[in-house]
This record gives structure tokens, sequence and C-alpha cells, in this order.
């Protein structure tokens, strides 16, 4: 007999049962698969907020130490979390800015350089230093506060400095001028100066420096005159740059022969010389504007072997023209009176004398022609007058723009929390925007610095020009890398920026070691790293090319007096341009000077090497010295390279990104 359909309703067996349950597990199996995930990613509230991903357990991937530097570190949280940047309070705790310290927080003063000081010149040196520092402080005051950018509008409606289109100085002028001429807003285009005066006689050198003295000769008859063309306003003490630098050599050449020297210099370092010897440049060099380096002048050995004589009568017999050619003698003699005149080209400088063109010089990189701010004739020559015209008859439009990039990408990134490994400060000056941009575009771009694992930042002093001071505030506030030290800066007080740069590098960036290297320093900072890395982690040290046995220069433009430095020899020193030290030297160094019991001298690196022994009296420091920490120039497989223009240091970093080697590039 078939069941009827009331019996399918009957309770099920436990069989039944035990698979109801088992389907029941497996459904809320599946729920609890697909539902986690999306709490995980959501929260378990409907508002959106992420907040409560916090409390949640999260698993982390190990990374590679490369994707690490890549990582940016956490920020350093302002003084009270609660508030933003803005400076209003701030509902969301967990919000955190940066804080970016502007100025220096080195502690300076009225009385900090009162002390009575057993060396009068050192005491001179400490009087600078408070007077820079006072009238730093008033300026500082005037650019917070708004009065100077106030000031400075009104200035720029009726300024005071003329810019006349010519200028003429007689000979008895310009001598008391000290033989320079003031060009107030510099050269343009087609502008000239023309030059008129008088070589004077051969003297006896007993220490030549264009030459080099013959065996059993006691002196060499020199005769030599140097015209240039400057940028006069520089920071003050720093030598100006020569832009042009002219330089006849009428007797006393080391090739024994009258030459012309042509070339730049730019803090002291010179560029590669053009040296027109009297044969004319060659056909396949490069010209200027159309002219050629050098001209033909003659010499006292050429034997005029272009034809002999024997050639030039055959060609008068067949009736063959020739081309008639004039030779010059060289165009500077003694007690001979010339007028020489520079003129400004689309492409360099052209000089002629006596209505003869003598010389091109083709424009260098990274001077422009209202840098040229001044002419300077010194040497062996008397002059009889000079004349400028064609200049500008307004004042260059003074714009850094035309240097810095306004790109969120040279940006710093966020301070990070607690300590770095490495602090770098770089040395700059207030006008120097072409350098600071150039380090932001190479070196500053390395993972390590991108990521926050080493941290470098420009020490900087107020400049003599207030539009400089009101173009790099806008740079401060853009950047974020600018510590300012407030006050008035000289070349004489670069110390004070070294003082400073360790106060940073103990009290807002913890390092464990600190850096200081120059805005014209090329730094591999993954190779400083490493050197740093070799000494054992406890011990003090001092990296860098060290100079052992020195002796301070007694005579000359660089003298030191014996007030200065009574000592015979330096103490062991790293040159300046780049050097390491570990933070307890740091805050030897900070503690000292706030104490007022640091002694400070003009040049820094031979400070810097006198702390540190004394430092060393007390502990001992590990020195470690490196040819690699390059002083003057570049050498291949380097640490840092010195004297790098901004061309050059756009270059070596593309060198190192896409060869992956440590490669000098020798343009200017």
């Amino acid at each position: 007999m078939k069941r009827g359909k009331v019996d399918s309703m009957l309770p099920p067996s436990r069989l039944g049962m035990v698979q109801i349950l088992i389907g029941a597990v497996f459904v809320y199996l599946l729920f609890i698969t697909f539902e986690i995930p999306h709490v995980l990613k959501y929260g378990f509230g409907s508002s959106g907020s992420d907040d409560s991903l916090d409390a949640l357990p999260r698993t982390f991937m190990l990374e590679s130490e490369e994707e690490m530097g890549e990582r940016d570190a956490p920020s350093r949280p302002t003084e009270d979390p609660f508030r933003d940047s803005g400076g209003s309070p701030s509902r969301t705790p967990q919000r955190r800015t940066r804080e970016v310290k502007k100025v220096s927080g080195l502690v300076f003063k009225d009385t900090l350089f009162d002390t009575n000081v057993s060396r009068d010149q050192v005491s001179e040196l400490h009087k600078a230093a408070k007077n820079a520092w006072t009238a730093g402080k008033k300026l500082w005051a005037e650019l917070e506060s708004g009065k100077l950018e106030f000031g400075l509008k009104n200035k720029s409606e009726n300024r005071s400095e003329p810019c006349p289109h010519s200028l003429i100085l007689s000979g008895s002028e310009f001598e008391a001028r000290k033989r320079v001429m003031v060009l107030p807003c510099g050269m343009t285009l087609w502008s000239h100066i023309t030059v008129v005066g008088t070589p004077k006689w051969a003297h006896s050198e007993y220490d030549p420096k264009i030459s080099m003295l013959k065996e059993g000769d006691e002196a060499v008859m020199v005769s030599q005159f140097m015209m240039e063309l400057q940028g006069l306003k520089n920071v003050e003490g720093e030598d100006p740059p020569r832009i042009l630098h002219f330089n006849p050599r009428l007797k006393g050449d080391w090739s024994g022969k009258p030459v012309i020297e042509q070339n730049t210099c730019y803090r002291m370092q010179w560029g590669s010389a053009l040296r027109c010897e009297g044969w004319k440049s060659r056909a396949d060099e490069d010209t200027v504007d159309g002219q050629v380096k050098c001209e033909k002048w003659i010499r006292d050995d050429d034997d005029h072997s272009e034809e002999s004589k024997a050639t030039w009568w055959l060609n008068r017999l067949i009736g063959r023209t020739k081309k008639v050619t004039i030779d010059w003698p060289y165009p500077f003699a003694e007690g001979k009176l010339f007028v020489l005149t520079v003129s400004a080209g689309l492409e360099g400088y052209h000089i002629n004398v006596d209505g003869r063109h003598l010389t091109s010089f083709p424009y260098r990189t990274g001077f422009a022609l209202e840098d040229a701010t001044g002419l300077s004739v010194n040497g062996d020559i008397d002059v009889h007058s000079v004349l400028a015209a064609s200049l500008p008859t307004s004042h260059p439009s003074f714009a850094p723009s035309m240097h810095l990039e306004m790109v969120t990408r040279w940006k710093v990134p966020s301070l990070p929390y607690g300590h770095v490994e490495l602090f770098i400060g770089i040395l700059s000056a207030g006008n120097h925007f072409a350098e600071r941009m150039a380090v932001r575009k190479s070196w500053m771009q390395h993972k390590l610095i991108k990521s926050s694992r080493v941290v470098a930042r420009f020490f900087v002093a107020l400049h003599g020009r207030n539009e400089v001071n009101m173009e790099l505030m806008k740079e401060v506030g853009y950047f974020g890398d600018i510590v300012i030290v407030p006050y008035m800066d000289n070349y004489d007080l670069v110390v004070l920026k070294t003082v400073a740069i360790c106060e940073y590098g103990i009290r807002t960036v913890p390092a464990k070691y600190i850096m200081k290297c120059d805005d014209d320093t090329f730094v591999r900072v993954d190779a400083v790293l490493k050197e740093v890395r070799k000494v054992h982690g406890h011990r003090s040290l001092y990296i860098g090319n060290m100079n052992y046995h020195h002796k301070p220069l007694r005579h000359g433009k660089w003298a030191v007096t014996y007030e200065e430095w009574p000592e015979e020899d330096y103490p062991s020193y790293a040159n300046g341009p780049g050097y390491v030290l570990s933070s307890d030297i740091a805050k030897f160094i900070v503690s000292d000077f706030e104490k007022h019991k640091l002694r400070l001298f003009k040049m820094e690196d031979v400070s810097m090497g006198m702390w540190v022994e004394q430092f060393n009296n007390s502990k001992p420091v590990e020195y470690v010295h490196s040819l690699k920490f390059c002083q003057f120039g570049c050498i291949d497989d380097y640490y840092t390279a010195h004297y790098q223009s901004p061309r050059q240091m756009i270059c070596m970093w593309d060198k190192l990104q896409h060869q992956g080697k440590p490669q000098c590039c020798n343009m200017r």
C-alpha cells in the first residue's frame, strides 16, 4: 500500500537530523567566509570611518631593505596633537602634521660675546659675531612682522640708486676708488667698457706666481696686469666671483713667451683657462659670435715657414696672386699706450686692442651679464681712463624664479619620529638659489633622504640685500628644507652656521652622526653612510679628508696673524666641504658654546678640528682619513665632490641613476 502525502510531514529520522545540522553549519561557514573580509575592509559601522581599524589586528609582510628605504617614515607630531598646522583645534586627534622648524634653535644671548678673551683678534671676531647677531635679530623681526615687505614696495617705486647709461672715470678717480669701477645695474647685451692704459716696465720677482725660477736664478723679470669683470653683490667678506679674468703676461710666464690667459673663478675655484699664445685658433674650433677665440700675432720663434722665399719668387714669376696677410705684434708693450675695449655679445665677451680684434671668451654656465657689477684693473699698469657705455638703464629684475622650481616633488619629506642615523647640514648663502635647487634635484632625491632615514637641511644666514631675504622667505615657506640662522651673513662668521648644524642635529632631529657640507658639494649619501658604519657604533668619530700638521699662512691674501692663531701648527682637521662627526662631539660643541667657553676661529674647518681635539682630551676620538671626501673638485668613486656647479650636480646625479657609477662631470 502506497504512502500518502501526510506521511511526508512526519518527524524526520535521526539520520535526517544529522543531515540538517551539517547543512546549517555549512551555510554558517559560508556566511562567515564572505562577511569577515567585508567587515575588515569597511569597518563595523555604517559611517565609513576607518578609525576602528586601529583596534583590529593586522598581518604585515616583511619588506626588503630597499622597500623600507622607499617607504616614508612616520611624521613627527606637533607639540599639540589636537592642533593642525593652521593653528585651529581639530577634532580628529589621529591627524598629525610635521613640525617645520624655520629658525635655528641655537641660543644667542646679548652677553654671549661679552666675555673677556685673552687674544685681541679673537675678541674682534667675537665682537663681529655679536654685531652680526644684533643686526640680524632686528632684521628677522621686520621679516616676520611684514614691515620689510611694505618698505620694499615703497622703495621699489622710488629707487635711490640710479642706472646710468654710461660712466667715465679719469685715472686719478679710478685710483681713488681702489681701481674698481662699480656698474650699479650690471651689463646688458652690447654693453662695452674701454680702458686706456700703459703697461709698466718689468720688475724682479723673487717668488713669481706665473713662472718657476731656473737653477741659479735669483729672480724673474715680470710684467703683467689683470682686468676682471666681477660680481660685487655677494656675501660680505667672500671673494667676488670673477666672471671674466683677462690676464696679459708681457714677461714672466712659464712658457717664456708673451701670452694672454682668460678664465673664470667662483669660490676660489678656477675653471679651465683659455690661453692665447700667438697662434690663431684652429679652423675646426668653436667660434664666439663668428669670431675666433685667439688671433695670431708675431712670435719670436715663428720661422714664417708658411711660404719660403723661393716659393714666393716662383709665384711672382708665374703671376699667381696671393691673399695679403698682415702680421701683428703682441698687442701690449712696456711703456706703450693702448686702448682696450671689452664688449658683451650674444655668445661671449669680445676684446679689441687698438681697433683690432684680439680674443673672444665664451660665456660660462652660472654667470649672467647683470651679475657683472664691477670692473677691476690691477697689476703692472698705469690706468689713464675708464669708460663704460650702453649700460642697462633700469634695474635688472631680481628673479630667483629663474632658478627655483616650485614643484611638489622637490619638497622634503616629513621629519621622522625619534632618532635618525645621519643628519646632513648644508651651508648656503641667501642668494644661492640656483645651488640649493640643484642639490634638491640631485643627491637630495636619494631614497635614504626621501624615506627620511637620512635628513638634510640648508643653513642660511640673513643677506645684506633685503630683496634677497624676501625671496628667501618664500623659498623657506614652500620647500621646508631651510633653517635660518638669524645673523647678518659674513664670510668670517661661517663658523656660527656650523655650530647651528650641531644644535639642530642633536635637538630637532636627534641623529647618531652629523655631517657638514657646502651647497656646491655633491654627496653620495649611501657611500658616506657605509663609510661611517665601518667604525664601531659606540666610538666617537671624526671622518673626512684630514689635514695633519698644517701650518697657518703668515703672508698673502689668506694670511693668519699670530694674534688670530699663535700656534705654529693647526690641529688635525677635515676639509670643510664634507666631514662627519658623532653626536657626542656635537653635544660637546653646543654645550661649550652656550656656556661661553667655545673658542671661535674664522676658518670653519680648522675650528672643528680644534673642538674635536679638545673633546679628544676627555674621550678618545677615532680619526678616519679618506681622499674620497674630495676637496678640490671631483675624483672617480668619490664620497663627496666639491666646487660642483648646478649643471654638474644634475649631470652627476644622472650618471648615478642611469649608469650606477660615481663619475665626474667636467663641464662648468
